[in-house]
């Protein structure tokens, strides 16, 4: 049963390579290689190691944490960009919101696999801060609200190449942790 063991540890290496593409398009491609990794685990207790499948639930948990500290990390990196390039908070939440809909919007407008998706991001992100920073009660010129837009692109192209080197980390932790026996 030693073969089907390492033919499933195949199969998730190459389906969480895959799923690190999905992280740059700003999809949950982290959550889905701990959830094929927590598949094969599970399989391997039932089935073929049995309790001494011990390495496998430690790699998990630890890519658990990293998952959620990439997160994190990836949420505030845009506002924290905002925030350096002198943002109020109404640029900061405006990045945030222009990433995600320019994440979505540039898939489809921008016919580069990959690439359209994480390039939408980052416009998103800029026209989002900069429409927080020229409207509301305290609005600046347009030539005041480009450094915080800047900085809020800046740091969602950060937060995504943060986030990519969290799901390699968690990929190869998973593997190590599922390999060892």
């Amino acid at each position: 049963m030693i073969w089907l063991h390492w033919t499933m540890v195949g199969i998730f290496a190459l389906l969480g390579a895959g799923c690190l593409l999905l992280i740059v398009m700003q999809l949950p491609g982290t959550w889905l290689i701990l959830t094929l990794g927590l598949g094969v685990q599970l399989i391997d207790v039932a089935w073929i190691h049995g309790d001494d499948a011990t390495a496998g639930w430690w790699g998990l948990g630890v890519g658990l944490v990293l998952a959620i500290v990439g997160e994190i990390l990836e949420a505030v990196s845009g506002a924290a960009g905002a925030k350096v390039g002198g943002g109020t908070r109404r640029s900061m939440w405006g990045g945030f919101v222009g990433g995600v809909i320019g994440a979505i919007l540039g898939t489809p407008l921008i016919p580069i696999p990959i690439l359209g998706t994480f390039i939408g991001a980052i416009v998103g992100a800029f026209a989002g801060a900069m429409v927080g920073e020229v409207t509301g009660s305290n609005a600046r010129s347009v030539a005041g609200a480009i450094a915080p837009a800047t900085g809020a692109a800046a740091g969602r192209a950060v937060g995504t190449v943060v986030k990519m080197a969290t799901g390699v980390a968690v990929w190869l932790i998973v593997i190590a942790g599922l390999s060892i026996r």
